[in-house]
This record gives C-alpha cells, structure tokens and sequence, in this order.
C-alpha cells in the first residue's frame, strides 16, 4: 500500500513550489554598487534593482530572464528579446520603469547570445553574438546607445567577450586554432580597430579563459584561468606587455577557479573545489596567500557554455567586501556580505520555503576505476517508496550542493533521491571533464551503472521502482541508459531531452550546432543516440519537451516516442509551452507533480500511457 495519497501529495508540492526564491545576482560593472536580482515567481523569472546594503526594489514591471544586467548608471536593464524562451533573438534596452526601449542592434538577423558585460567605466556593452554566419563580439557605445561595432568574428566557437575598464581593449575565448574542441586560448583585440593585439595560450593543453580586466584606470592587466596542471588555476597576464604571473597554488587540490578580482587591493576571490566540496577563498596578489572565506555548502553554479559563466557567483562588492552567494540543498540562495576584517552580515536572506534535507558527498568507482561524485539522500522517517537518479544537463555543468526544490519534493513523497557528476561534468579537472569526448556515451552510462551500483549497497534502486531523470544532456542521458541499460529502471523522466543525433544537430541555433557536430561525428551518431537502443526499452518513458526550444528541439524525440509506441511501449509526450531553460514556479509544480504521479502508477502496477494524459499538453 502506498504511504502517500495524490491529494496530500500535491499539497506538499504545491507547499514546495509556492514560495519565490533567489535565482542570482548579477551585479553591474562600475564603482556604484548596483545590481539586479533575479527570482524565480510562479510565472517565471522577475527581476528587482538593489543598491546594497539597502534591500532589493520592487519588482520590475516587465519579465527579465536570467541573462539581464544592469547597466553602471541604474538608468537600463539588458537583455535579450527572444519571444519568450527562443533563446534567438535581440538585444534591448528597457528603462527600470518599463517606458523607454531601445533596440541596440537594429538591422541585425536574430541572434543566440554568449557573452553580455559592460565596461567598468560604463562606456560600452560588449556583446557575443552568434548567428548562421559565426560568433560575433560586437562593441555597444552605451550612455548613450551608439551603433555596434564588430571587434571580433569567426565561423569557429567564441564565447565571452570581456571589456577592459575603460573599453579600449576586448578579450574573447576563441577556439579558431582548434576547430571543433573546446580548448579556448585567449585573444585580446583592439576595439577601435579589431586588431589583434596579443593571444595567450597553453596548448597542446589549454584551455586559457578570461575572467575580469582589472578595474583600475591604465591598467591593463587580465584575471584568467589556466589548466597547465589539469586542474583549473588563477593568473593575471598584461596583454600589452605580456608579462604573466601564475598561482599554482600546490598545497591545494582539486580545482581553483578565479571569481572575481578586486584589483585596487590586489586580492582574487576564487572557488576552491575538492571532490566536489566547495570553498569560498581569496587569494593575495602579492605573495599568493590563501584566505578561507567561508565553508559548507556552495558559492558558485558553473555554466560555462551559456550567456554567463555561471548562473550565479559570489563577487566583490565596490567598497572590496565579499558578497558570498552562498547555497545547499537545504537552504536556498541568499547573499552574506563578509568584509575585510571577517564580519559577516546577511544582505538578502534565504527564502522562508518549507524545510529541507541535506545531501550527502559519496566518491562512487566507475568501471574504470575513475572515482564520480554522487550525492544521496533517504527520505526522513520512512522507508523510500523507490529511488531517483537524478542528471545533470551540459555536459559541462555540475550539480553542486545548492538549492534543489525538485530534489526536496522527491524526498518529501518518500523517495531516495540521488544526483550523479558524471564523466562531463566540471570542477573535478580537464581529463574528467573531457572524459565522455569522442566515446558514445560510454564513459557516463558506465558512471550511471556505478551511481545505481552503490546505491544498492545502501539498500536502494530496485529495479522495479528505481527511476532516472533529467534535463537537456541529462534528459539525452536519461533516455540513452534506460536503452543501455534497461535492467536498472522501471522508468525514464527527461526534459528537453534529444533521442535522435541525426536529425537534432541540423535543428539546433548554431551557438550549440558547431560544437556537437564535433563531440557527435556521423560515426558515432547512431551509439550516442537513444533511439538505436529503442527494441530495448522496457521502463515507462515521459517526455517533457519545449515548443520553442532551439538547443533540442522536438523533432529530436518525436521519431523516438513514435516509434517506441507503435511496438507497443509505454512512452508519454508533453509539450510545453517554453524554450528550453523555463522558469516559472507553476510549470515546477506541475511537472513535479506529474513525475510523481508517473512514479506512484509504475508502483501500482500501472501504465503512463493509460493516465489519461494528452499526447501533447501546455502549462
């Protein structure tokens, strides 16, 4: 007998994804200390001004998305017009008061954007744009808006268009030495005349990416990380000089990642990452010494092939104070402001949701040997009704021990919830994050085998009531080990997944064509592809797709769902109403919910298909 009914249950869901919640900050360039802050509503992502240390503003009158900044002055919110979650489109500019818009590249064919930062001084946007034709980094006069300039293009893979302080020079992660790989070495431009004016790499290795130009007036020195090591490191390099100075950092292991810079103290705030346990330091300038700042839980969320480097991060204050995001799985975002002296005072505090559990760090073997981090968690007080396994998109991304409302519904119906960094994943070094290159997926079903493997040992994943789940590359993998591994699942849960390589890359915006056609040669697209494993397909299978997503567009499952019927499969096929990175609070929910239900019905001996369920439905 089931120990929940789907009234009480959708009450604790409703209870979980009610309260709105802190998605990041993205603070402005410039010495006024501004910044937007966006949140999660249940219609989605809304955006508020904040002067600190005063608390954030009212709600702004018009839908941000998680990509908006503010420009230095207060007077503009930026962001990218795409029709509600396309992810093409164009910039504007909206006034705070939602009266004034300006269209900044006007003339210009729809866009995917991968970079969007101002110049410290405020003088200029510069902007990554990519389109049918290549990437793009374009130079923006601001105050007021000018026409853009571009300063940088090519048909090859370029993200983050970084400015100098005062606008005069742009760097940009460009990978044209090594079409296809994503090694980037760093090329610095002029921005009055496009040339180039120094490149800085460390090849055969690499990959050298750009963080933040010093802030201080004629200086023109450049934070950025380096591999040389296979774990990321700091270093500051003068492109006009070329004079270099690297923080190998020895006693640490594990990853160093460069956050932020505050150049006029000389101090480099870094994100110190060990088997996946994060640890908030700062680094002196001068002689390399190490501060912990803060520890337990997480102070950054990588995404390193996005708009941002990271959906959110901690960062400099103007004044040289530490404003720590800080988050777990049981405490959502909130913004601690630690000051020079080690006084720490909360600035935005976490959203009163409904309590949660924490999750555990366990270094699981893989087939080969390579140890994958799997966080896990049992239910409180009861024994699990079935257990989650829970994939990250990207690949290059990481779950990191944050705020998951999914996760604490999960728990809170009564399943064991767990959540794999596999073979892909960032933060655990290059060879690990290079690790599912060129193999088909080999690497990460094998490190999906090991997550159900261990979980077994603590009495979990039953076959019968084990579940896989995830979005985007999680939603791909979701699939891919319910074909590989049929023997593991009763049911697959993907979200804006691909099952069909062959037709999905052709499809997709070019920001992410370029790079799949490499990581997925026409030899490997039938191994990598869910739909070759479809005959083996056992588990029910739901479907979460987005109407108007570019990166995996429905096309990519629909071949599979409809072939996966007609054999006489269990597979079910919504489609909402969205691109492919919705926010909203309500679409949680009911997507949740609908998990759930899916769940409870494998555990009640019942179809998906027979839940009465449309092929196709919004939210």
């Amino acid at each position: 007998m089931l120990h929940t009914t789907e009234d009480a249950m959708k009450k604790v869901v409703d209870e979980r994804f009610t309260v709105p919640y802190l998605l990041t900050v993205r603070p402005a360039a410039g010495a006024a200390d501004l910044a937007i802050v966006i949140e999660n509503h249940p219609e989605g992502a809304r955006g508020r001004l904040w002067r600190a240390p005063e608390a954030p503003g009212p709600l702004l009158p018009f839908d941000v998305s998680m990509g908006a900044i503010v420009t230095p002055d207060g007077r503009w919110i930026v962001d990218l017009d795409d029709g509600g979650g396309s992810e093409v489109g164009a910039l504007v500019a909206i006034s705070p008061d939602g009266a004034e818009r300006v269209a900044l590249t006007p003339g210009r064919e729809p866009y995917v954007l991968r970079g969007l930062e101002m110049s410290f001084d405020g003088s200029a946007l510069v902007a990554t744009v990519v389109d049918e034709q290549g990437f793009h980094v374009l130079a923006i006069p601001a105050a007021p808006w000018g026409e853009p300039e571009v300063v940088y293009s090519h048909p090859v893979e370029a993200w983050f268009g970084l400015p100098s302080s005062d606008a005069s020079l742009v760097s940009v992660d460009t990978t044209a030495h090594n079409p296809g790989i994503r090694r980037p070495l760093l090329t610095v431009v002029d921005a009055a005349s496009g040339a180039i004016v120094a490149t800085l790499d460390d090849l055969p290795d690499g990959p050298v990416r750009g963080v933040r130009f010093s802030s201080v007036a004629g200086d023109d020195r450049l934070l950025l990380t380096t591999e040389r090591s296979g774990f990321s490191r700091p270093a500051i390099w003068n492109p006009r000089t070329g004079e270099r100075r690297d923080f190998d950092l020895p006693e640490l292991a594990g990853e160093v990642l460069a956050l932020d810079w505050h150049a006029p103290s000389g101090r480099i705030l870094a994100l110190h990452v060990d088997g996946g346990i994060h640890r908030l330091i700062e680094i002196d300038e001068a002689d390399a010494a190490v501060r912990t700042v803060l520890e337990g839980g997480s102070f950054a969320e990588p995404d390193i092939a996005n708009l941002h480097p990271y959906y959110w991060t901690s960062y400099y204050a103007p004044s040289g104070a530490v404003r720590a995001m800080h988050s777990s799985w049981a405490v959502p975002l909130h913004v601690t402001e630690v000051a020079i002296d080690g006084a720490e005072t909360t600035l935005i505090a976490p959203a009163p949701v409904p309590s949660g559990q924490p999750l555990t760090s366990t270094l699981v073997t893989s087939a080969d040997g390579t140890p994958v981090q799997l966080w896990s968690a049992r239910p409180a007080g009861r024994e699990p009704l079935g257990t989650i396994l829970e994939i990250h998109g990207g690949p290059m991304l990481v779950t990191v021990d944050g705020y998951h409302p999914s996760a604490q519904a999960w728990l809170d119906a009564g399943f064991a919830y767990a959540s794999l960094n596999y073979r892909g994943s960032v933060t655990f070094g290059r060879a690990f994050r290079e690790g599912f290159w060129n193999v088909g997926g080999d690497r990460e079903i094998e490190d999906v085998a090991a997550a159900i493997g261990w979980l077994r040992t603590q009495g979990l994943a039953d076959p019968a009531s084990t579940f896989i789940t995830g979005a985007s590359y999680g939603g791909h993998m979701t699939l891919l080990s319910i074909g590989r591994l049929p023997e593991l699942f009763a049911g697959g849960l993907a979200h804006v997944a691909v099952a069909d390589w062959s037709v999905t890359i052709e499809a997709m915006n070019p920001a992410v064509r370029t790079v799949w056609s490499s990581w997925v040669p026409p030899e490997l697209v039938s191994r990598f592809s869910a739909i070759t494993y479809l005959d083996d397909v056992t588990a029910s299978v739901w479907i979460n797709q987005g109407s108007i997503d570019t990166r995996t567009p429905v096309v990519g499952v629909q071949g599979y769902v409809d072939r996966l019927r007609a054999r006489g499969g269990d597979a079910v096929l919504e489609i909402f109403d969205g691109g492919h990175e919705p926010t909203g609070l309500r679409g949680a929910a009911h997507d949740q919910l609908r998990m759930q239900e899916l769940a409870l019905r494998t555990l009640a001996g019942e179809r998906w298909d027979a839940a009465g369920l449309a092929p196709s439905q919004e939210h």
